[in-house]
């Protein structure tokens, strides 16, 4: 079986994700990615992904202010 594995955003350490029946659950490390938190991804890959995607979106919302 699989062991959890960190997911990095731009060398910060967003959180882990811990494999469990149907998936991987993710625990959240840094306070940016607690929408995160518990969400059950297919794959580290999705999780990773869903942290980009979560950040990219903060950026465009600073940007436009």
């Amino acid at each position: 079986m699989s062991s959890a594995r960190i997911v990095e955003i731009d060398e910060i350490s967003a959180g882990i994700v811990v494999p469990e029946p149907g998936g991987f659950r993710f625990f959240s490390a840094h306070p940016d990615y607690h929408l995160l938190e518990g969400r059950i991804f297919r794959s580290p890959r999705h999780a990773t992904r869903a942290a980009e995607e979560l950040r990219a979106s903060r950026r465009t919302r600073r940007q436009q202010h």
